[in-house]
């Protein structure tokens, strides 16, 4: 192979994988490799895939087949990432085009194969951060312990690591240079941080908040995503409440509200222990915005076990909320359970939550009707008169989850503006920039 001097990435999945995406592409950058927009044009192609559930393995799958399709000579088709942890293999056999195929975390391998010194340019300088937006991903830790038997993470990612606090305040620190405005923290379960480092269960995050807030300053937000519900402790909602800088959003990824259904996928299953603390995060900060995501058709889900799940979704009302079907997955323990749900039925439950759900976040996106917020702009365009207007975030959107909040005015990308809300709809607010 010649020694390359240009690349493509394709990165799919959930920002986790963005992250990654971001480290490879500062080793790469960082042995003078560049990138070029166009596949054709790379002397490598990689791709970082996704394979979480079985949508996510086809979409995976697809975009190799249609790279492996239009490579030319002289190229390196290079796939990586999760679903190859599972099916490398697979991808091999059905891709001939394929050169080389690796596994989750093996990044600095890549960049070796493009002949990357990686021990020289493993330390980032100062400044390398990659920010595209207002926003990045801080990624905590990777792995999981969770016993859930829905989910192959374990079995791709492998158990728990946390990443050392003094590495991701240097990080954190270096994406704020670089210019983000929030910082989003993630991981399979970021309230299990430190476990593995010998701290107590669900005693690290709230320390490790405290020094991120402190060095990133009080004008970076802080942002919590995949919270384990059992791991929301009294400590980490007061450190919530308290430090001026983490935002008062939460995204706890709850999974079902039976709790039979939630004895069977092996989640924490005291559905009173949700709504304690649920009234806790209320009481400690009245303004907090929440977000969850529930699974329709387990193995075994009856109607009587759906219909729980409507009520328990109508009475948190939650601000926020997806639902997905259940995706079976081979080396999980749902894979075999008997009372498979027909597809047919898991697409129809999961329509009326979301139909259910459009009507809750539409109620309580009202509640910010008439506040001034500040607002994380991150596009410009014009209504019909030909008068700008701006989108962005406030406090109660998450990047690429949640709505968005459009007003009239002008603002720059990237800046942090103060807008009057006037209007809300199901998932997005309308107002005007004030300064």
């Amino acid at each position: 192979m010649a020694v390359p001097r240009t690349y493509h990435l394709v990165t799919l999945g959930c920002p986790k994988n963005d992250v990654d995406s971001e480290h490879l592409e500062r080793l790469l950058t960082g042995g003078e490799l560049l990138p070029v927009i166009q596949p054709g044009d790379a002397d490598a192609i990689i791709v970082n895939t996704c394979g979480f559930i079985e949508q996510s393995q086809e979409q995976s799958m697809e975009a190799v087949r249609e790279l492996a399709a239009t490579k030319r000579e002289g190229q390196t088709l290079i796939v990586a990432g999760c679903m190859t942890q599972l099916y490398g293999r697979q991808v091999r056999e059905e891709n001939p085009a394929v050169d080389h195929v690796f596994g989750v975390g093996q990044w600095q391998d890549v960049a070796k194969l493009l002949s990357v010194d990686v021990d020289a340019v493993f330390d980032i300088p100062e400044g390398a951060a990659k920010v595209t937006g207002p926003s990045a991903y801080l990624k905590i830790s990777d792995g999981c312990d969770a016993p859930c038997t829905f989910c192959v993470i374990p079995k791709i990612k492998g158990g728990l690591r946390s990443a050392p606090a003094g590495l991701l305040v240097r990080e954190a620190q270096r994406l704020v240079a670089a210019g983000a405005k929030e910082l989003v923290l993630v991981g399979q379960d970021t309230t299990a941080w430190g476990e593995d480092l010998g701290m107590p269960v669900a005693g690290g995050l709230p320390g490790l908040l405290e020094m991120l807030s402190e060095a990133v300053g009080p004008e970076v937000w802080l942002r919590l995503m995949y919270a384990y519900p059992s791991r929301v402790s009294d400590q980490l909602i007061e450190t919530m409440a308290r430090l001026p800088n983490v935002v008062h959003y939460l995204d706890v990824p709850l999974q079902h509200g039976s709790e039979a259904v939630l004895r069977r996928m092996k989640r924490p299953h005291n559905v009173e222990k949700v709504h304690a603390f649920v009234r806790q995060l209320r009481a400690a900060m009245p303004d907090v915005v929440l977000r969850t995501s529930f699974i329709a058709g387990f193995p075994g889900e009856t109607e009587a076990e759906f219909q729980e799940l409507l009520d328990f979704a109508k009475v948190i009302r939650f601000d926020h909320a997806g639902c997905f079907t259940y995706s079976r997955q081979q080396w999980t323990g749902a894979f075999e359970m008997a009372d498979q749900v027909p597809d047919e039925i898991k697409h129809e439950r999961r329509d009326r939550f979301m139909r259910q759900q459009q009507k809750i976040a539409a109620r309580q996106a009202q509640r910010f009707v008439g506040r001034d917020l500040p607002m994380l702009v991150e596009g410009l365009g014009e209504d019909d008169d030909g008068d700008p207007v701006v989108a962005g975030r406030t406090y109660r959107e998450a990047p690429e989850v949640d709505g968005l909040v459009i007003v009239r005015g002008a603002a720059e990308p990237g800046s942090r503006v103060l807008v009057h809300i006037d209007e809300a709809s199901g998932y997005d607010l309308f107002g005007s920039v004030i300064r």
